[in-house]
């Protein structure tokens, strides 16, 4: 898979510096030749020790280190690079890269860098939301480096925001996406929903569930990475915006049918992984619901059936639905394929370990409209998204 292809990779002074030792991992395991430079303060978070067993290559340290062969390291690595990416990145080294700094052997690479290069910020979200920052990011993207945005959540400083390093799913994708550019979508506009919604009760209570839109964003930055032009349509997640996709945001059901009707027009492909309340309340009170005695009573209304809509209003689309079940997986995805004219049903029991809300893994079961049934191994989300539009591409084909 690597095809001789080497990555070096800038480690920065983070607490999220643990992580990248999963990344170079991962990446080692699929043969490709990984270089990893460390900052003088990333040394205080993670041993070099670990990354060069990691890696099986040396780990550069110090720019005025003697160099293990006869050159200038810092040109060789930039020369022999076919990506660099800085995971994570603090605001210093974004501030310095922005600016043309150079007084360290990362600062100095990735000036004499002609590949791609990537970054993956992660610190305090003060720190992240600060204008300065937001314009040295801004300034880098317009330079044309590519960005993956952190996650929000729990940070290590003890404060909830925007800054947690993004899941090393999403930058590994990113990544291989530079290093291996696909172009088998290229010209085609891919509509992904994803993420649950919102019902409200009261101004502070909310109907939902448990989905937390790891497929759905899988799926938009793997289209995405193979030249499609992507419109994510997302309910409220915690997760990071993929790289190079165009987001709409809703809450409820009926923003989320609102926004993908609007859109269905101009689309070739459809893949609704969103999970979509199927009532609301009727009424949602003006102010918070008291806690009184005796029972409540809730009355619930019909949400439309958005995957439904769009089966009877499909042109030339090609139209993906999701079905999570708990019991009876086959029988009930076929039912679905045949009520709401689908292309393609992915089912998976939400029951089964290693396929349910939240984890990084999945296991599904494909469902073609010719009743072909196609059984996938546990993966992680990213993987089983290249594998449903590997499926997706062959069945486009041959419609």
């Amino acid at each position: 898979m690597s095809q001789g292809k080497t990555i070096v990779l800038g480690i920065t002074g983070g607490i999220a510096a643990y992580k990248s030792a999963e990344l170079v991992s991962r990446l080692a395991k699929k043969k490709y030749d990984i270089h990893v430079i460390m900052t003088a303060s990333a040394q205080h978070f993670v041993h070099p020790l670990t990354f060069r067993t990691l890696s099986g290559n040396p780990v550069v340290t110090d720019m005025f280190a003697e160099p293990g062969t006869w050159n200038v390291q810092h040109i060789s690595l930039a020369e022999k690079a076919d990506l660099m990416a800085i995971v994570p990145a603090t605001a210093n080294i974004l501030g310095k890269m922005a600016h043309g700094l150079a007084d360290d052997m990362l600062s100095t690479t990735v000036l004499a860098a002609t590949c791609p290069v990537l970054i993956a910020p992660a610190m305090n979200v003060n720190m992240y939301l600060h204008p300065v920052v937001q314009d040295n990011i801004k300034k880098l993207i317009q330079l044309g480096y590519h960005l993956v945005e952190p996650a929000t959540g729990h940070l290590a400083c003890g404060t909830e925001g925007k800054g947690r390093l993004a899941d090393i799913d999403v930058i590994e994708q990113a990544m291989l996406g530079l290093v291996h550019p696909k172009t088998d979508f290229s010209g085609k506009n891919i509509l992904v929903t994803a993420g649950p919604t919102r019902e409200a009760l009261d101004p502070i209570r909310f109907l939902s569930n448990h989905s937390t839109g790891k497929m759905g964003y899988a799926l938009a930055a793997a289209a995405q990475s193979r030249g499609a032009d992507v419109h994510l349509v997302t309910g409220p997640t915690c997760l990071a915006d993929p790289a190079g996709v165009k987001i709409t945001k809703v809450v409820s059901a009926l923003e989320m049918h609102d926004a993908v009707l609007k859109a269905y027009p101009q689309v070739d492909i459809v893949i609704k992984t969103a999970a979509v309340a199927d009532y609301r309340p009727k009424e949602q009170a003006a102010q918070k619901i008291k806690k009184k005695a005796g029972e409540l009573t809730l009355v619930l209304e019909r949400n439309p059936d958005i995957l439904w809509e769009l089966g009877q209003a499909k042109k030339n689309q090609f139209l993906v639905g999701f079905a999570a079940e708990t019991d009876n997986l086959i029988g009930y995805a076929q039912e679905k394929m045949r009520e709401k004219n689908l292309d393609l049903v992915v089912a998976n029991n939400v029951a089964e370990e290693g396929a349910g809300f939240g984890g990084t893994t999945n296991i599904v079961t494909m469902i073609t409209r010719a009743g072909q049934i196609i059984k996938l191994p546990q993966m992680t989300k990213l993987e089983t998204a290249h594998a449903i539009l590997d499926q997706i591409r062959m069945l486009a084909n041959y419609r």
